[in-house]
């Protein structure tokens, strides 16, 4: 069993000159990986890149950030997009993020709220984006108790994870490896490994040794090593474990 990276970002100008040489080596060396779109253009190339690779996936939908570019009919166009290819694995990413957009906060909500409902009507689990917003994006998740998915990039504390750990996997990516990133090293701990799952958020958050650099899928393996560091158990059980658990969620038969 291999690695996989459950969430990246392999498109646009950071991979313009080297895009297939990323993917043939993220091939060889990891089982599947997971392309995230964040609003409509980007989703779709990432369904276009699933579609030619048979170890790539997709998800679509709109990031907060990118809320103004959706409207009824680029809303339309991600359901119809996700409901028939079955390459789309999830609706995301999708959440609340309150460090970039904190006068856009309703907005933001109903958004979020509209992505959550179509991701339940055509039965996909989500990807969620939370930053500087986790009671309201946990209070909506809970009101939302057919919903399953990862929260990426996992930001909260161990007793906030608790609160939905039922229903949600914990997105762990490159911070992980960072010397005072004590949070998140202690939230690893806690978190039951088969709650984790490992991602890249690739081209951004490279793990050390090479933070400062563009990030790649195949550095996963920085991450899956610092789980199997802090939890004291083997990188094979680290492996096997979240590996098994981007299939759980996402829905990947073997």
């Amino acid at each position: 069993m291999k690695l996989v990276d459950t969430h990246c970002h392999i498109y646009g100008e950071k991979y313009k000159n080297d895009i297939e040489e990323v993917l043939a080596e993220a091939k060889k060396e990891l089982e599947f990986i997971v392309n995230i779109g964040y609003d409509l253009e980007s989703s779709k190339i990432s369904v276009d890149i699933a579609n030619k690779y048979d170890f790539v996936y997709a998800t679509v939908g709109f990031h907060p950030t990118d809320i103004s570019k959706m409207n009824e009919e680029s809303l339309k166009q991600i359901y119809e997009i996700a409901k028939k290819n079955n390459k789309v694995l999830a609706i995301g990413e999708i959440g609340l993020d309150y460090y970039w957009m904190k006068d856009e906060v309703e907005k933001q909500k109903i958004a979020f709220l509209k992505q959550l409902e179509l991701a339940e009507e055509i039965n996909k689990p989500v990807v969620i984006h939370t930053r500087e917003a986790m009671k309201d994006t946990i209070d909506i998740l809970k009101s939302k108790k057919n919903i399953t998915g990862i929260i990426h990039c996992y930001p909260g504390s161990y007793e906030t994870a608790k609160s939905v750990i039922d229903r949600f996997y914990f997105g762990i990516n490159g911070v992980v490896t960072f010397k005072n990133n004590k949070k998140t090293q202690e939230v690893v701990k806690k978190i039951p490994l088969e709650r984790l799952v490992i991602e890249t958020d690739a081209p951004y958050l490279t793990p050390t040794p090479f933070r400062g650099k563009r990030n790649k899928p195949t550095y996963v393996k920085y991450v899956a090593e610092k789980i199997a560091e802090l939890k004291n158990i083997s990188i094979d059980e680290v492996i096997k474990v979240t590996t098994n658990n981007a299939k759980k969620i996402y829905r990947i038969e073997d």
